[in-house]
């Protein structure tokens, strides 16, 4: 059972642009993505509630069973950061932490097979929260 979701409409939008833009077959988790675009609560950008992870949010998240934790800035392919602060949301971490709230858990596939095992721990910025709705 997957956690519920919410994504903003500037981020749905963005998102099914740039899916539609890829390749075939050229993102291995696009389908996952594709299903949680298509579940998700979508929430006008000044109504998104201040603990769900949104595109530019920073993010405080644990991986299992490891239990390592990271704290990265979620973002689209073309913001990379070469300095190591930002997951993309194509990465399979990154499609996984969209529309989750502070506490949610989530398993995820991993390209190859198996799961990742997600858990949100806090939200240090996001966007909408600090009253920036266009990023």
């Amino acid at each position: 059972m997957r956690p519920k979701i919410i994504i903003s409409s500037l981020d749905a939008e963005r998102l099914g642009a740039l899916l539609g833009a890829l390749p075939a077959h050229s993102f291995p988790c696009s389908e996952d993505l594709e299903d949680e675009l298509y579940r998700a609560e979508i929430r006008e950008p000044k109504d998104m509630p201040p603990n769900v992870v949104t595109m530019n949010s920073t993010v405080r998240f644990k991986i299992a069973p490891s239990e390592e934790e990271f704290c990265l800035r979620l973002v689209y392919p073309q913001n990379m950061d070469a300095n190591g602060g930002t997951i993309s949301v194509l990465a399979p971490v990154g499609s996984a932490l969209l529309g989750l709230a502070q506490g949610d858990e989530i398993e995820w596939p991993k390209p190859g097979g198996g799961v990742l095992k997600v858990r949100i721990v806090d939200i240090t910025y996001q966007p909408e929260r600090s009253g920036d709705y266009h990023l």
